[in-house]
């Protein structure tokens, strides 16, 4: 896992992901920004973005995200 970075150049990092539509990257930032929160709720939002990607780019992460979600109640 990468070491945290400043909640700013995460969305900075997130944002530049976004604009050249770099899966991989999306994933790895919002699962990134899940386990830097410290609030529940968000972490689910984020872990619900990066299986959304992981899912849409065939990406193997998607089972252990999926898997991350039901623990958390948030998928069945």
């Amino acid at each position: 896992m990468t070491a945290k970075q400043p909640a700013e150049n995460l969305d900075a990092a997130m944002i530049e992901a976004h604009a050249v539509h770099d899966s991989a990257a999306l994933i790895r930032l919002y699962t990134q920004a899940a386990d830097n929160s410290n609030d529940l709720d968000a972490a689910c939002f984020y872990l619900t973005h990066a299986y959304v990607f992981a899912l849409e780019a065939g990406a193997a992460q998607a089972h252990a995200l999926h898997a991350r979600l039901v623990q958390h109640g948030r998928e069945e």
